[in-house]
């Protein structure tokens, strides 16, 4: 995913014949993290007005779906911090996922909301992380025009 940014008026302007423009991706790891905060807090909401059987289960497929994501997240990431976080995220996963299968009852119902409340808490720190620490900005020239083209007078080109 692209977005053009405009750049602020007070930069100089680029050479003639050329214009600026900033590039944003989306970090997998922004793209994680936000799953999994989604995730937690659907848990969060869906264990409690469910019977424990069906919170249970329901528990047990986001749990598994997130733990897979987190481990190979771990596995395969780059980056001290993200791996961290992410292992972290899918031991979190792996734990809730085998309380689903240990416990019933009341007990189910609150392991699934403690659960998907940790996995949320964790990942919105993991974004803050990500957020303080990074900023994925590309700066590129992009010539709109042949040199033959360009302004003779002496005038900027504009954004």
């Amino acid at each position: 995913m692209s977005v053009r940014i405009d750049p602020p008026s007070d930069l100089l302007a680029p050479p003639k014949g050329a214009k600026e423009e900033l590039v944003m991706n989306l970090s997998p790891r922004f793209a994680i993290d936000t799953l999994f905060v989604i995730g937690g807090a659907f848990l969060a909401v869906v264990a409690l007005p469910f019977t424990a059987s069906v919170a249970g289960w329901t528990g047990f497929g986001v749990f598994t779906g997130l733990a897979v994501i987190g481990l190979a997240s771990a596995l395969f990431g780059h980056g001290a911090v993200r791996r961290t976080s992410h292992g972290i995220l899918g031991l979190v996963g792996v734990w809730s996922l085998i309380a689903t299968l240990l416990f019933s009852g009341s007990a189910l119902t609150w392991w699934v909301l403690a659960g998907g409340v940790a996995l949320a808490v964790i990942a919105l720190a993991d974004l803050a992380a990500h957020e303080v620490t990074t900023e994925k900005v590309v700066h590129q020239l992009v010539v709109t025009q042949s040199p033959a083209e360009a302004p003779v007078n002496g005038s900027r080109v504009t954004a």
